[in-house]
């Protein structure tokens, strides 16, 4: 087998899978998806014959690679011992982002908790008044604001993703924004309550950071709630990842910016939100495997209680894709995969149950 990724490329055999270059948007959205079969763009038997992936071959290039090493996440090894369900490891750009989200985060902190020029750069802002300044965007403004509020966006994503769900037969959409929005409340919340700062609006001394005064304003709730809401919505896309990257980063950047302008936080509250939310987005692959066993379980629950048979259980050589990666590849290969009348699988694949 020969792989080229972003122009490299490595021999195993008779069969070659092409990859474009890695583009830093799936990266920072999904990073397991860029080593799926989402990338193979080309697939040929004997060398020199090679044919673009379409929905009649999409399927022996899943099951014409070698045994040994299995596109995907193997549920059973060659020797049909059920393996650890686990990603490929984060990328070394993942991992860099990461780190200089975490660094950035830090100076923001730190630069309010020792009243540095960060405060400083907060009264200035502040004393602008761009709502009194700009008097004319104030009803506009009180309207967009309500995208960055957990409840209402909350609300409008989950319509999305019960449709997603439903379309893919997988729990996995909803239980990804649980996991984000889980993890979005224990990191920022925490913080707010430690660090106790009031708002412009409260401030009681001019040039104090207004810190341990019982306020809540610390990161910007609007701002993180906007990043990771709107970032989840893209991290799940299958299509246009990258227009919804973009949206995303639209609605964080103008959510944060309007609270500046309504004088609800500090520009350092939303320098903060923005950094919590990305590292909310960046950790979340690492929880996809506890997301993928319990979308399993739920599923067999729900088989269970219908008096639906358990599938079988995969050869050693099948494909291992989870329910929602199986319809997630399918869709892009324009096979169906979730459509609601599709045909059958054969037992091989660990499809999206009918």
């Amino acid at each position: 087998m020969e792989t080229r990724v972003g122009g490299n490329s490595h021999r195993a055999g008779m069969i070659l899978v092409t990859f474009p270059p890695v583009h830093l948007a799936d990266l920072l959205l999904y990073p397991p998806l860029t080593q799926s079969i989402r990338s193979h763009r080309h697939y040929e038997g004997p060398v020199g014959h090679e044919r673009s992936v379409t929905g009649c071959n999409v399927k022996g290039v899943r099951t014409q690679t070698n045994d040994a090493a299995p596109l995907g996440r193997p549920d059973q090894d060659v020797a049909g011992r059920p393996q650890e369900r686990r990603w490929p490891p984060l990328t070394r750009t993942h991992k860099v982002l990461f780190g200089a989200v975490i660094v950035l985060y830090a100076v923001v902190v730190v630069g309010v908790l020792t009243n540095s020029w960060m405060v400083a750069l907060d009264w200035d802002t502040m004393l602008v008044r761009p709502y009194k300044r700009w008097p004319q965007l104030l009803p506009y403004l009180n309207v967009w604001i309500v995208a960055g509020q957990r409840g209402p966006s909350a609300i409008v994503a989950c319509v999305w993703l019960v449709w997603r769900s439903h379309r893919a037969r997988s729990m996995r959409p909803l239980l990804v924004m649980a996991t984000a929005l889980l993890l979005l409340n224990m990191t920022v919340g925490a913080v707010k309550i430690v660090t106790g700062r009031l708002g412009p609006h409260y401030a009681h001394y001019l040039g104090s950071p207004e810190l341990f005064a019982g306020g809540q304003i610390f990161p910007s709730g609007h701002t993180a709630n906007s990043v990771v809401t709107w970032g989840v919505l893209a991290y799940l896309a299958v299509r246009f990842r990258r227009t919804g990257a973009l949206v995303a980063a639209f609605t964080a950047a103008s959510i944060g910016l309007t609270t500046v302008y309504l004088g609800t936080h500090w520009i350092s509250d939303v320098f903060a939100g923005w950094t919590a939310g990305v590292l909310v987005l960046l950790v979340l692959p690492l929880f996809e495997p506890v997301i993928a066993s319990v979308d399993d379980r739920i599923r067999q629950l729900w088989q269970g209680r219908r008096g639906a048979p358990q599938p079988a259980p995969a050869p050693a050589a099948a494909s291992g894709w989870s329910g929602w990666d199986q319809a997630v590849q399918d869709e892009l290969a324009g096979v169906g995969g979730f459509s609601d009348d599709q045909p059958e699988r054969p037992t091989g694949h660990r499809g999206v149950p009918g």
